[in-house]
């Protein structure tokens, strides 16, 4: 037993409660997405609960063997990256708002021919996005106080992603642009270059509800006011929130118990948008809190991260990946409470999906690949 420990503990290198924290909530995961499928699977599979697990736990066993993989990496090979993941982030967002896929009115995927398997753009788009604002604070912080410096190696790239990611996901786009001004604080730019990235983000955001007005197809403006609108001026918060919220208070403290959840079959997204409604059902306000519990306990775990970091990279790198991760958990869970208007944001690392969730899996691997450097010059 003890050599099996030994073996683990050598495998799995870098912070061991980030890697506790991930089998925790894949844990989770599975259980959530197998009782939340169950209306699903009786609708498109003739009543087989079991084939959405299966799906599942092959997406995630991917998942988590990606994690293993990247955080073997060294951290500073992904700023090597970075502009070529930029670079290639860019034509593939034209190519999804243009020719994408277009699933629950939303040009979001794309389809891999042959296969038949959607691939979420803005999944790799946001991912690429961060290691690159990352790499360029980094590498011009000591002289980052100058227009040239600020603007066009960081604002522009910002701008450029989170406005070709928002005509089909604005949630998605916002928590990117705040990811990346919180990166821009965090690695010292000066404050009026933060303050321009808003105005011109505001500008940006103006420019794209004009072409939703002229191009209905191409940017969902109405979508947007409808979902604001039920939010201000409906009581309940729509027929959505208001499953979700009758689903939180079946569970009271404690829940109903495992595959017991009565909502999952009138709540439109169980599985992934209101996944985190199913948990308090079934497991109570208790269950609720351990998950958030474990979010807040991972993003605490990166600001120590962050302060032992002797590169700014590394830190950089990390505290965007979390800020990232844990502030989409919140307002996946916001949602579900009926604090903010209704988004498609998932819950991380436990929402059923394939791209979201294999892009969260190498997320957790990078920051395992900064924690596992930082491990190693400690012990030097």
């Amino acid at each position: 037993m003890s050599s099996l420990v030994a073996r683990i503990n050598a495998e799995l290198r870098g912070d061991r409660v980030i890697w506790a924290i991930i089998a925790l909530i894949s844990i989770f995961s599975i259980l959530a997405v197998y009782s939340s499928t169950g209306t699903l699977a009786y609708r498109e599979r003739g009543g087989n609960t079991e084939a959405f697990l299966f799906k599942h736990l092959v997406i995630l066993g991917v998942g988590l063997l990606l994690t293993y993989v990247c955080h073997l990496l060294h951290y500073m090979k992904y700023s090597r990256w970075a502009p070529m993941l930029l670079l290639l982030a860019i034509p593939m967002l034209f190519y999804t708002i243009t020719m994408g896929a277009e699933i629950n009115e939303g040009k979001r995927w794309v389809m891999i021919p042959y296969v038949g398997i959607t691939f979420q753009t803005s999944d790799f788009a946001k991912l690429a996005l961060i290691i690159y604002v990352a790499r360029a604070i980094s590498t011009k912080q000591d002289y980052i106080k100058d227009f040239n410096s600020a603007f066009l190696p960081i604002i522009v790239p910002i701008l450029l992603i989170c406005g070709l990611i928002a005509p089909a996901n604005l949630s998605t786009a916002l928590l990117l642009f705040m990811t990346c001004i919180g990166m821009m604080f965090i690695g010292r730019v000066s404050v009026r270059y933060i303050i321009l990235l808003l105005l011109l983000g505001l500008v940006v955001f103006a420019i794209l509800i004009f072409i939703g007005q002229a191009f209905p197809n191409l940017v969902r403006v109405d979508t947007w006011t409808s979902r604001v609108s039920e939010f201000m001026y409906d009581s309940d918060g729509g027929y959505q929130s208001m499953q979700a919220k009758i689903a939180i208070a079946n569970g009271e403290w404690f829940g109903l118990g495992p595959g017991n959840s009565i909502q999952r079959n009138y709540l439109p997204s169980p599985y992934s948008d209101f996944i985190y409604s199913i948990i308090c059902e079934e497991w109570g306000v208790f269950g609720g809190g351990i998950v958030i519990l474990l979010y807040v306990l991972f993003f605490f775990r990166i600001t120590r991260l962050v302060t032992k970091s002797p590169k700014a990279f590394g830190a950089i790198l990390a505290m965007g990946l979390g800020i990232m991760l844990v502030m989409q958990a919140l307002v996946n869970i916001a949602v579900a409470v009926n604090l903010v208007p209704v988004t498609g944001v998932t819950l991380p690392m436990i929402s059923m999906g394939g791209t979201s969730l294999m892009f969260t899996c190498i997320a957790f691997g990078i920051i395992l690949s900064v924690s596992k450097y930082i491990e190693s010059v400690a012990t030097d």
